[in-house]
């Protein structure tokens, strides 16, 4: 008997500007999908079967009744899997085939480390492309995948942006503005099914795609060590609840700084971009000194301070570690960074964006 095969990749991200600012309901962000995956296997099979050969969990299995899935073991690390295939579960209600999924990852370095380029994200989206395509006969679209793997993720932490999840399902450079994730939860608590949430329009949500000035040239650096983002971002919070007043004025400055970048990739004018990362720099830096946050570490600063010579620099996301960005014109300053950055001890990673998001690259059939 010949079993149904897919490959599914699925791209990281790295997120450019709107950091924090972009949690917050029509508040915009730049993100962009870059060109390490997330590789998911699935295979036909008579028994369900789970492998994470790198986190050493393999030969899991599971079951699912009464709308729950259950595996053969706790693992916190399992969260975000459980969790998208609950809501896939729930999303076709048809008998499901059973099957194989075998999940390896190119986020992390060779030790382990997380660089931040949105691993739980890219795995829910990978895990449920997966399924979605084994299970049903046409191609899943990019605003389902998207939205299943927002809820995935939502009834996994509760709060979020989501244009990580973005920056997987659809790829590229997108201008992104996340749904209103209050109405979000209401709607998990109404007698909804997951399919009509999924048909609803989402409240704030935006994606458009952008096209980056064809001789700016972009660059990662990673400083070496991990961000923990929770207590940054509670942080923020609490600085939001304090001084309302303060936090709105961040908001804004943050709105302007985004929408000069995006003109600068519409109007292909390579000052508006490098003006708007620097502009975007000033008001997180702003932000950290108020709410007393270490968003740009020493490293951090040191990178944006290379960064600076040849073009501009910044750090990416919630910052407090793992990777900053620069952007410089022409392929000479590009190198001359890399260069400057080896010397002070930031590693220039080989990254470069990823045209296409999640996506299925191989179809076979295993006898």
């Amino acid at each position: 008997m010949q079993a149904c095969s897919y490959q599914i990749k699925t791209p990281g991200k790295l997120l450019i500007a709107g950091e924090y600012a972009v949690t917050e309901p029509n508040q915009p962000g730049v993100v962009v999908a870059v060109n390490r995956y997330i590789t998911v296997q699935i295979t036909e099979s008579n028994h369900n079967k789970l492998d994470l050969p790198q986190l050493g969990l393999e030969n899991l299995s599971w079951h699912y009744d009464e709308k729950q899935v259950h595996f053969s073991i706790n693992n916190n690390r399992l969260r975000f899997i459980h969790q998208a295939m609950q809501v896939v579960y729930r999303y076709l209600s048809d008998p499901i085939i059973p099957f194989h999924l075998t999940v390896s990852s190119e986020l992390d370095d060779e030790s382990g480390k997380k660089y931040g380029l949105g691993s739980s994200a890219a795995i829910v989206v990978a895990v449920i492309t997966a399924i979605l395509k084994l299970q049903k006969e046409q191609e899943p679209t990019e605003d389902e995948i998207f939205k299943l793997a927002s809820i995935a993720h939502f009834k996994t932490q509760g709060n979020g942006s989501c244009a990580d999840i973005a920056a997987s399902t659809y790829g590229g450079w997108l201008y992104y503005v996340a749904f209103d994730g209050v109405w979000l939860l209401e709607q998990l608590d109404q007698p909804l099914t997951i399919k009509e949430l999924v048909s609803m329009k989402w409240p704030s949500l935006y994606v458009e795609r952008l096209q980056l000035p064809k001789s700016l040239q972009f660059c990662v650096g990673w400083t070496g060590k991990a961000a923990a983002t929770a207590p940054m971002v509670n942080k923020i919070r609490s600085y939001q609840r304090n001084n309302p007043k303060n936090y709105h004025a961040f908001l804004r400055d943050s709105l302007a700084a985004v929408q000069q970048i995006v003109q600068g990739c519409k109007e292909n004018k390579i000052t508006l971009v490098l003006d708007g990362i620097e502009r975007n720099r000033e008001v997180l830096r702003s932000i950290s000194r108020l709410a007393n946050v270490k968003i740009e570490t020493p490293q951090l600063e040191k990178l944006a301070e290379i960064a600076a010579t040849y073009g501009c620099g910044k750090s990416s996301g919630a910052g407090g570690g793992d990777c900053g960005i620069a952007f410089v014109e022409g392929e000479n300053k590009s190198a001359q960074l890399r260069d400057a950055w080896q010397v002070a001890g930031i590693k220039a990673l080989d990254l470069q964006p990823s045209t296409s998001g999640t996506s299925v690259i191989l179809n076979e059939f295993k006898g």
